[in-house]
């Protein structure tokens, strides 16, 4: 076969090389052609749409050029409508093909609407109302969004909407505006919930605070909105002079936030917690929130004042130590108290006298909490001394700490306190500087009273006192007439002793505890008791008889030992036999009270409770006591 000579191979690749060309010049011709094309396609549907138009001129159908495709889209009232609008759109002349997503308005049940924030703007799809126009809901929408917001409106129409659905979806809608990209609004039927991720910090507490008050008739459901991550996660603990704590920066979330601020109100010991702490997350993997707030409030508490702080995966802390031991104690808990992830960091700590200079004694229901400094070993062994003897029951649980600065007569001062911390139910002795406080209960007024005379006085020369002790369970007090009557509700039943008895029964107790409330709250009550004898024929129970203690025979022998010992020590002759003892006589029984004696006993015997029960020494006597506003309590005797 010839090959083919120059001239027709350059026609050839004359004709390759045009080939891109052509195609390039296909494809402009089409791009720009093609919206001239869709534009005409989409004007032509247009005057099709317009015949679909409700009262409010907005029409069901909406079309859409898709190359030289027509899309139609739209909820048709019924199947009739549908074909209509299908057959005159397939007689249109520039549409290539006619696709057609055209619906029918059907009842949703439930009726779920949701708006999505998107990188362009928000998307709406779900259900919206057929009988509210969308172009209607979609002005209501945009008015609650940021300006310039983009809406892209997929939602359905259907029936059965609740009511005020617009102002529901509104108020939704409004919340996508401190939402980041990808979070979600939604109703279904009246409950509107919401998900996502704050913007920033300060949307994230809007939000905590910004679904309590949903549309009349709407209800919150479930609201799951993280907080915002933060590339600077920061968290601070600050003490004041006076032992308050400030906390600052973050934490992960609510929970924690909660567990942080309860260990801190207890490192705080009564004084204030500012919680200023603010919701994110950011910290880094790995390190334990709950840990790493224990180990900066434990640093907290080895200051007089200054500031904790973790930043860039660091603590550090700085500010004025607690006493000298404090430095020390600082740098041991960087290194082994921080939790596994964060870095010690700069421990500036300096130290400074105290000001003022403290201790404390709490009296508790098992314990006395001994807490604050003292200047020296000597002064700690001064005070326990003072407190075992008269806490014996309790635990005396020393936390004192060594420094210098102490006010003078400090231990004299404290021994001194100390027998009137003792007379309390509870309570505390709190020194700073030269100045004691003395707060607590004591169980009787009397006591209250006479601590409050004594305890100033007995101080050393240049010390202050202030006693703020109350007897305990004071009552608010009563009006007469109504004390008169609770008390004869107090005493519907009569008090009951064992035939020949004079000692309280169970059942006697709650009685008197009621009397003896009443006559706290009511100081001009006045109680005369009255006994009674027992009933003719009625005889005293004796005690069952102890059985005779038997011992073993090496017992038995060893005390025949003892006794042979005994009587030869006493100048009897030795190997002679001893004379039995003759047993002591027994004593004789004391007579029994005559009737009148054993009323008057019990008549004391339920005073001396009433006094002890918190009841006024004037308040309570036997019948023939003194004279006053009396009201006779009789006491029955029998089974």
């Amino acid at each position: 076969m010839p090959l083919p000579d120059r001239q027709t191979r350059l026609r050839r690749v004359g004709w390759l090389a045009g080939l891109p060309l052509l195609a390039l010049a296909w494809g402009g011709a089409t791009l720009l052609a093609a919206p001239r094309i869709g534009a005409r396609i989409e004007a032509e549907a247009r005057d099709v749409a317009r015949l679909t138009e409700d009262r409010e001129g907005e029409p069901w159908l909406r079309v859409a050029a898709r190359g030289r495709d027509l899309v139609a889209k739209g909820e048709a009232p019924g199947e009739a409508e549908r074909a209509t609008v299908l057959t005159r759109l397939a007689a249109l002349p520039s549409p290539r093909r006619i696709v057609s997503e055209i619906g029918l308005v059907e009842t949703a049940a439930p009726f779920v609407w949701s708006a999505e924030r998107t990188g362009a703007g928000i998307a709406l799809s779900g259900n919206r109302p057929a009988e509210i126009g969308r172009r209607a809901l979609e002005e209501t929408l945009v008015a609650a969004l940021p300006s310039g917001s983009r809406l892209t409106d997929e939602a359905r129409a259907a029936r059965g909407a609740p009511p005020d659905f617009p102002a529901a979806a509104a108020y939704a809608a409004a919340k996508l505006s401190r939402l980041a990209r990808g979070a979600r609004v939604s109703l279904t039927d009246t409950v509107i919930s919401a998900s996502g991720e704050a913007v920033d910090v300060a949307a994230y507490d809007a939000l905590r605070g910004g679904f309590g008050e949903p549309p009349r008739g709407y209800s919150i459901g479930r609201i799951d909105i993280l907080p915002p991550s933060v590339s600077d996660f920061r968290f601070a603990v600050e003490r004041l002079p006076g032992g308050g704590l400030v906390l600052t920066g973050h934490t992960i979330s609510e929970n924690a936030r909660a567990e942080i601020r309860k260990a801190a109100t207890e490192a705080a010991a009564g004084a204030f917690v500012d919680d200023r702490t603010r919701t994110a997350r950011g910290l880094p993997p790995g390190i334990e929130p709950g840990a790493l707030a224990g180990a900066m409030l434990a640093l907290s508490d080895l200051l007089q004042s200054g500031r904790v702080t973790f930043e860039n995966g660091r603590v550090s802390v700085a500010g004025d130590a607690l006493d000298a031991q404090a430095v020390g104690e600082a740098e041991t808990l960087m290194r082994v108290r921080l939790p596994a992830g964060v870095a010690a960091g700069s421990v500036a700590l300096a130290v400074r006298p105290l000001s003022p200079y403290r201790v404390s004694l709490r009296r508790e229901a098992d314990s006395v909490v001994v807490t604050g400094h003292l200047p020296g070993p000597e002064a700690r062994e001064r005070l326990l001394a003072a407190l075992r003897p008269r806490f014996f029951r309790e635990r005396v649980l020393d936390r004192t700490r060594l420094a210098d600065g102490a006010p003078p007569n400090l231990s004299s001062a404290l021994e001194a306190a100390v027998p009137a911390l003792a007379n309390l139910a509870e309570g505390e002795i709190a020194v700073a500087d030269a100045n004691l406080v003395l707060t607590g209960e004591s169980l009787y007024r009397e006591s209250a009273e006479r601590v409050t005379e004594s305890l100033p006085r007995a101080l050393p020369a240049g010390w202050t006192a202030r006693v703020a002790v109350q007897p305990r369970g004071t009552a608010p007090r009563r009006e007469p007439e109504s004390c008169r009557t609770s008390l004869d509700a107090a005493w519907s039943e009569r008090l009951r002793f064992e035939p020949g008895s004079t000692a309280l029964t169970a059942a006697m107790y709650p009685i008197l505890d009621a009397a003896a409330s009443l006559a706290k709250a009511c100081p001009t009550l006045r109680l005369a008791v009255t006994g009674h004898a027992d009933p003719p024929g009625a005889k005293p129970q004796k005690p069952a008889e102890p059985a005779p203690e038997t011992k073993p025979a090496e017992a038995a022998e060893k005390d025949a030992t003892s006794k042979a010992v005994k009587g030869t020590a006493k100048g009897g002759p030795k190997g002679a036999a001893k004379t039995p003892a003759k047993p002591p006589p027994k004593p004789e029984p004391p007579p029994e009270p005559s009737g009148e004696d054993l009323a008057r006993l019990r008549a004391q015997v339920v005073v001396e409770y009433l006094l002890q029960a918190g009841a006024a020494a004037g308040q309570v006597a036997v019948a023939d006591g003194p004279a006053g506003e009396r009201r006779s309590v009789a006491l029955a005797s029998g089974p």
